[in-house]
């Protein structure tokens, strides 16, 4: 300021007061003000509100004691009625009529002139008032603080939850505050006698009963010589409201200084103040805002970090700059309460989990920590960005590409440092990354891997006797609306091809009299089975039916970014309820991460998986059919999923002694008694399920198909579908699609020599070294080869087993697979990742919201968790 004198600051304070025992809103607010003294303590317009009074302080540490003082007090005669206050500016959860008016005549006089608008002002704020010498500065300092209020509403943004449910704001506050008819941005006024004119207007219309009634965002305050700012939520961290004091305190200072300089204030766009307002509201600190200077959006870390740098000059002057430089960075690295609440819920799907939260933050205050190591938050220029400074992906990376931009440089456009640019998609999902730093997200790994072992998301690798947590990644995957559409379309293609292949192989063979196919590729398969005929008998109840219910389609993106096919799994597909955890998991992880645009979910995804099990029931079914999932048990590497989604589902998880067939029928023998089973969701080889021994002892197999072919009962999948999975068939699905649809491929597949064919198996053996050989019947990465990679010893070995037994070995052309950041050892490094999508085909073939991008570990390209691998919440953008 011009003068020595530092201006004093004050604070208002609303707290919502819950129930302790339900954690949910109660209008005993008189009952805790009957204990407390009225200078500083005070009702609000609902019964569930008591507002604090802070004295005036020019000291910030003198401002915070008295604001730890006031929220103590208040506690302490709230707590032995079973009560508790909470800074927010929502609560997850209301009382059953939350609405009761306190009995002042002004505010019983407000609920009946607004009516809802009244009853739902279940929000509580924070207000700061800052000294001012005379009413005309404190008219002119509105104009100039105004552009960086959004800002200020963006630090202090609490409110995600409405009425118990996720808002999808980080300030659900402010949109029902702005109801009020003089809620929000004011235009300019040149002098107080002008603003004073549009109150007494105001009130003479009688929209609003008294001064008291003027909401601005800032705004001379009706009854002290201060400027007050309003635009703020409560806050739960008592440290938020000395920061947002603290820089309104310094804004107001800086504008004194330019207003006795004549500089004129920036020119007023109360349209683009109010889109920033609501950009604000939308995502706190943790996306994007608006720059009111009209160059677009800016990091919500950016905008602070000029907004510190404007101030500094005047926060040094009051002493301020390096407590409000220390607050500043803490909450950047904190996280707005907005986003701690999401994590909270994230972590067990519990609101009362979010309120315990709230009653903690606000009743506890803690005495401010030391300056944290590293560089300073205000010194750190807007171009460090550490994490991703050293990331050198050498192909196609989904996240970052090549860049002509040196070391240090950085654009506006997302530039990330050293030679590496983010793409549009994922710009919003690396600066929260960049932001949290090294340290939170070990933090968050380590917390996600407790998460999971809490909940026992494990998986078995096949010939070890102890589980491990599956291996979660942090750093999600997107698949834009665009991608999605096309792999869906492809996707449903694809298994109406295979669907078609598989009928056809059991019955007439049209595809191989007609030349389609070579008849070897059918006649030598592996997978062909006697018990795929069941399907097709003539004659049979079940002619017609569908063959594969569940299809995991594998994919990969190569060095041009586009989609190929990798293979086709139709036997017994695994991996979707890692797909949904995944997402769980990251949530809770990661609240702080918001998507480029909506994301499709994948709640519904087992209502999907059952629906299409009961459109699989045999026809002679009447009524709902009975649907059970079947496993071998806990000893199955996938038993965490058949778990998951026989709970998901609402249907029993069952083992081979768990069923009976008697006669034709199959039956559930648990608990005593006996139920009827019309469809078998079997999560078991077939060849393994037929020797497994039932509940009576005997063998399975015969009994299952004499029920199936009895019709009474609906294997899902069928019988005898590994002659799809074939890696040999997989090189004429193409041709497939062309034969049975009349269509042509939507979706491309790898180059593929198959070495049943004299010609392509020479082909492959003179280019051992180059390729990527596989057995046709492998799975989980188990017998593959990367050419390039191998040992001569290695290509020798191949040589002798392609020659042994052509017809079982395939050669790929060798994919260079696109590369994911993935969280390895504290640093980001670039993994090659694949997609399984699942295609649930019932009355009519979906493709299911829920994809597993799977990573494979630095430097290979198998990425079976059984080889080391693990996974990524996948982001399907909708369109």
């Amino acid at each position: 300021m011009s003068d020595a004198r530092i201006a004093a600051v004050g604070v208002e304070e609303e707290f919502h007061i819950l129930d302790l025992r339900t954690r949910r809103l109660s209008p005993r607010a008189e009952e805790i003000l009957r204990g407390l003294p009225d200078d500083q303590f005070s009702p609000e317009l609902l019964r569930s509100v008591v507002e604090t009074n802070s004295r005036p302080w020019t000291d910030l540490s003198d401002l915070r004691a008295d604001l730890v003082d006031l929220r103590r007090r208040l506690a302490a005669v709230a707590e032995p009625l079973g009560l508790g206050p909470v800074g927010a500016g929502t609560v997850p959860l209301i009382a059953e009529d939350p609405h009761d008016v306190s009995r002042d005549p002004r505010y019983i006089q407000m609920a009946e002139e607004y009516q809802l608008l009244a009853h739902e002002q279940l929000i509580c704020g924070a207000q700061v008032h800052v000294d001012v010498a005379d009413r005309d500065l404190a008219m002119a300092v509105t104009s100039w603080v105004a552009p960086w209020l959004p800002m200020l509403l963006a630090l202090s943004a609490s409110s995600p939850y409405w009425n118990g449910a996720d808002s999808g704001y980080a300030s659900m506050r402010t949109l029902v505050w702005q109801r009020w008819p003089t809620a929000g941005v004011a235009g300019p006024f040149s002098t107080a006698a002008e603003y004073d004119q549009l109150v007494a207007d105001l009130v003479k219309s009688g929209v609003i009963s008294d001064p008291g009634m003027v909401y601005f965002d800032v705004r001379p305050s009706a009854h002290l010589p201060t400027v007050e700012l309003r635009i703020c939520d409560a806050c739960p961290d008592v440290d938020t409201v000395i920061l947002i004091a603290g820089l309104f305190r310094g804004l107001v200072c800086h504008a004194i200084d330019a207003i006795h300089a004549g500089t004129p204030p920036p020119p007023p766009r109360a349209e683009l103040l109010r889109a920033a307002t609501w950009r604000a509201a939308r995502s706190g600190i943790e996306g994007d805002l608006v720059d009111t200077s009209g160059t677009g959006s800016v990091p919500a870390e950016e905008l602070l970090h000029r907004l510190l740098a404007e101030v500094r000059p005047d926060l040094e002057r009051v002493g301020d700059w390096e407590l409000v430089r220390h607050l500043a960075e803490a909450a950047v690295g904190r996280g707005s309460a907005a986003s701690r609440q999401r994590r909270a819920f994230a972590r067990r799907g519990r609101l009362t989990d979010v309120a315990d939260l709230l009653l903690t933050e606000t009743r506890e205050s803690p005495p401010p920590s030391v300056d944290p190591p590293g560089v300073p938050f205000a010194a750190r220029p807007a171009s460090a960005r550490p994490l991703f400074r050293g990331y050198r992906p050498t192909g196609f990376d989904e996240v970052v590409e090549a860049g002509a931009q040196s070391d240090g440089e950085r654009g506006d456009d997302g530039q990330c440092g050293g030679e590496a640019q983010v793409r549009v998609a994922y710009r919003g999902v690396a600066r929260t990354l960049e932001r949290l730093g090294p340290a939170v997200l070990a933090e968050r790994r380590e917390a996600m891997e407790a998460e999971q072992i809490d909940r026992g998301v494990v998986f078995r690798v096949a010939g070890e006797s102890q589980q491990r947590p599956f291996p979660f990644d942090l750093v999600p995957r997107i698949v834009t609306a665009g991608d999605w559409e096309r792999l869906q379309a492809g996707l449903t293609q694809r298994v109406r091809a295979l669907e078609a292949f598989l009928r056809d192989t059991y019955s007439e063979r049209a595809a191989v009299a007609d030349g389609v196919i070579p008849p070897w590729v059918v006649n030598d398969s592996p997978g062909l089975r006697h018990a795929g005929r069941l399907l097709s008998r003539e004659g049979s109840p079940l002619s017609g039916g569908v063959r594969v219910t569940v299809a995991g389609i594998d994919l990969v993106r190569g060095g041009d970014g586009g989609w190929l096919v990798l293979e086709d799994n139709l036997r017994v597909p695994s991996g979707v309820a890692y797909a949904i955890e995944s997402r769980q998991l990251t949530r809770a992880a990661l609240p702080e991460l918001n998507p480029p645009g909506a994301i499709l979910g994948v709640d519904a995804v087992p209502s999907l998986l059952h629906e299409a099990l009961v459109a699989a029931a045999p026809p002679a079914v009447r009524g709902e059919p009975s649907v059970a999932v079947l496993s071998v048990g806990p000893q199955d590497s996938a038993y965490y999923e058949h778990t998951f989604l026989a709970e998901e589902m609402g249907v029993p998880l069952l083992t081979p002694a768990d069923v009976l067939v008697d006669g034709d029928v199959l039956y559930a023998v648990t608990g005593g008694g006996r139920r009827r089973l019309d469809v078998l969701y079997r999560r078991v080889d077939e060849d393994e399920l037929m020797g497994l021994p039932g509940a009576d002892g005997a063998p399975l197999g015969p009994g299952l198909l004499r029920a199936v072919r009895a019709g009474s009962l609906a294997l899902a999948n069928a019988l005898g579908n590994g002659v799809a999975d074939d890696k040999v068939v997989y090189a004429y699905v193409a041709r497939m699609i062309t034969y049975y649809l009349g269509e042509q491929p939507l979706l491309d597949d790898v180059p593929t020599y198959v070495c049943g064919d004299d010609e392509q198996c020479a082909h492959v053996i003179d280019n051992l070294d180059r390729l990527v050989v596989k057995p046709v019947d492998g799975y989980g990465g188990a017998g593959v080869l990367i050419g390039p990679a191998a040992t001569p010893e290695e290509l020798a070995r191949a040589r002798e087993q392609i020659a042994a037994d052509p017809r079982g070995w395939i050669g790929q052309e060798v994919v260079d697979l696109s590369t994911h950041p993935t969280w390895v050892d504290g640093e980001f490094l670039p993994c090659a990742v694949d997609l399984r999508a699942f295609v649930y085909a019932g009355r009519e073939t979906v493709v299911a919201p829920a994809a597993l991008s799977r990573m494979a570990p630095p430097g290979s390209l198998i990425v079976n968790s059984s080889r080391g691998g693990g996974c990524k919440d996948t982001w399907l953008l909708r369109s």
